[in-house]
């Protein structure tokens, strides 16, 4: 019986991030020494078996070098590592007079891995991920599932042991277009790591979540005529040759500068560069790029002589790198695209202007936002062509494969490379795990307003202490605020807003930590009321009626409110010991509101307003939230509680 592989890939994505964000809710609570003990247990055991995850790609693949291979996966899990290290990503983060930041996880992240590099990328997004405190779920390109789920297995099992909940790292078996589609697209999915073909990355940005794509690098090198000419192509060489230029920061045109042009010329053939004839270019061009004009993927990342022998070619013994002389630049000359293998096509021109020039049309066919670079001895040089470049990364005097995912250079250590709005992706970044955090910003006033209306001061006469009525929280008693009237013995709108205002803020900094729906002991006493308001407005004027309205409590339990739907005394004999004079007030939801004193259905007392915290707080403890057709729940609380089953309706 055959069995429909886009249905299986569909469901597994369904599962997979589903339990990712059951994972999510403890993930989230996990503090910085937590995290950081789950991500060194990690990186450890990526790091040593990194030659062999190394060569399982190779083999499944059919791309690059085993040993470029291990040295990615090395770079991944030690030299990321030791980057964000020290990185802090719970809790405060940064602290200043003005400023607080504060971190949290963004949730379930969807990590698309490619073929190219798909070994270290996964290593790569599963340790930012976790040090993140995001839970994720892997999407491998077909052609590399095996190696790829064998890199999440070694991962998690050494997470598990350190405490990760299992389904923290989740990696698809079977992944489809269809099932990759599902994942970015599901509802509980917070984020999208995308790294894949152009197409895949326009699918992420399309799919409605924030998403972070980093599109193709047709990456041009500039050979300015002040360069170190056998440095440059030694460092050309390198970068290209790297792993078959599986990387897509790797080299794919070099542009001399004429006057040195025919040095770098004779620099590649002494280090292993061979120049191809014209008609042996036009051989090349046909097995490089298809009738479409789109890359070949039967030569991406095979060796010099696999190419050559796919095109007809004879090339001398020790050959490293094929070089071809390209007229232009488009559809027109297929050398000049992303080859994505030890293929380079070789331009001159005169002068920085005209060098420049070049490589911007370069980088526009198919490189845009990503690398560019340049090997020069002059300081200014190498910052005007970089500002003239449509590059995120201009890396000087090194491999532009290893410049720019911070391995040769200071930017961050990163597999992922954004490639800004040139690209059409959302940053320039290497991104890292602060890519994968929100941070709230807590902002302390710095320059007061002014205010046309002097501050009203309240009545000293009214802060008596309130009736001693049964109260919704063990809590000290908050004054009584009545504002004085204006002119003509009336309140002004403006003073009922300034009033709530106060009334809001007063309450809000009483409430204690709540509980979830326990009743209140018999042995204990209520306390005093919440703050009254005694308002009247003046009809006349347009401003709303709002008479002396009191909140006259009903019980609660042991000294909290329910932040999270549970009442606290839903009891009849609790509410029985409320006034029937006014309406019982209840402080439910993290809001006080007013509900008659009459019984509540089931004996539970429906709750206004739910937020994502109050699902969190239920959840833990393990009791339910009782709502209404009248309850507010906001979406974050909703996507948590319904899967939880947390919410009971009265």
């Amino acid at each position: 019986m055959s069995v429909d592989k886009d249905l299986v890939s569909v469901q597994q994505a369904r599962d997979l991030v589903e339990a990712a964000h059951r994972a999510q809710t403890e993930l989230a609570r996990f503090d910085q020494a937590r995290i950081d003990r789950i991500c060194e247990a990690m990186a450890k055991a990526a790091l040593k078996d990194a030659a062999r995850l190394g060569a399982m790609a190779v083999e499944e693949t059919g791309f690059g070098v085993a040993d470029d291979k291990r040295e990615k996966n090395r770079f991944a899990a030690e030299d990321v590592w030791d980057a964000f290290r020290g990185l802090r990503t719970v809790g405060v983060v940064s602290e200043s007079k003005d400023v607080i930041e504060i971190a949290s996880p963004r949730g379930v992240v969807c990590g698309i891995i490619p073929s190219t590099n798909p070994t270290s990328t996964a290593i790569f997004k599963i340790l930012i991920s976790i040090k993140s405190r995001n839970t994720i779920v892997l999407s491998p390109h077909p052609s590399a599932a095996k190696c790829i789920n064998e890199t999440a297995r070694v991962m998690r099992e050494v997470a598990i042991k350190e405490g990760l909940p299992a389904d923290a790292i989740g990696c698809m078996t079977t992944a489809t277009i269809e099932g990759t589609e599902a994942l970015m697209k599901n509802r509980l999915t917070a984020v999208i790591l995308a790294t894949g073909g152009i197409g895949l990355v326009r699918a992420a940005y399309s799919s409605g979540k924030p998403a972070f794509g980093v599109g193709p690098g047709n990456v041009p090198v500039f050979v300015e005529r002040s360069a170190d000419v056998p440095m440059a192509v030694q460092n050309i060489l390198t970068g290209k040759t790297f792993d078959n230029g599986t990387i897509c920061a790797s080299e794919q045109a070099v542009v001399a500068d004429a006057p040195v042009a025919k040095a770098v010329r004779a620099e590649f053939a002494q280090q292993g560069g061979h120049f191809l004839s014209a008609a042996e270019a036009d051989q090349l061009a046909k097995v490089v790029a298809t009738p479409q004009r789109t890359l070949n993927p039967g030569i991406v990342g095979k060796s010099v002589e696999v190419i050559a022998m796919m095109a007809g070619l004879s090339v001398p013994p020790g050959t490293r790198c094929l070089l071809a002389d390209v007229g232009g630049v488009g559809r027109e000359h297929p050398l000049s695209m992303e080859k994505l293998s030890p293929i380079l096509a070789f331009y001159v021109e005169d002068g920085v202007e005209r060098g420049a020039a070049r490589c911007f049309e370069i980088l526009s066919y198919g490189g845009m936002g990503h690398t560019a670079g340049i090997h020069t001895r002059s300081r200014d040089v190498a910052k005007a062509y970089g500002m003239e470049m449509p590059a995120s990364r201009v890396v000087v005097n090194t491999p532009t494969t290893h410049g720019a995912i911070g391995f040769s250079t200071a930017l961050p250590p990163s597999m992922t490379l954004g490639c800004g709005s040139w690209g059409g992706n959302v940053t320039s970044d290497n991104i890292s795990p602060l890519h994968l955090m929100d941070i709230k910003r807590v902002a302390f006033e710095t320059r007061p307003v002014k205010s046309a209306r002097p501050a009203r001061t309240t009545n000293a006469a009214t802060h008596a202490p309130a009736a001693s009525a049964p109260s919704t929280m063990n809590a000290p008693s908050q004054p009584r605020t009545t504002v004085a009237p204006a002119a003509g013995g009336k309140v002004s709108r403006e003073d009922v807003a300034a009033i709530v205002d106060r009334f809001l803020s007063n309450r809000n900094a009483s409430q204690p930590t709540p509980t979830f729906n326990a009743p209140m002991r018999p042995t204990e006493s209520p306390a005093p009321t919440q703050p009254v308001i005694d308002v009247e407005v003046n009809r006349t004027t347009g401003g709303s009626a709002a008479p002396h309205a009191e909140a006259a409590p009903t019980a609660q339990a042991s000294g909290s409110s329910s932040a999270s739907g549970g009442n606290g005394g839903g009891s009849s004999n609790a509410q029985s010991a409320a006034p029937t004079a006014k309406p019982a007030a209840s402080t439910v939801g993290g809001a006080q509101t007013q509900t008659a004193a009459s019984p509540q259905s089931n004996g539970h007392k429906a709750v206004d307003f739910v937020s994502e915290d109050d699902v969190r707080r239920a959840i833990q403890k393990g009791e339910k939230i009782y709502v209404n057709a009248k309850t507010i729940i906001t979406p974050s609380a909703r996507d948590i509680g319904d899967p939880a089953e947390v919410f009971a309706k009265v």
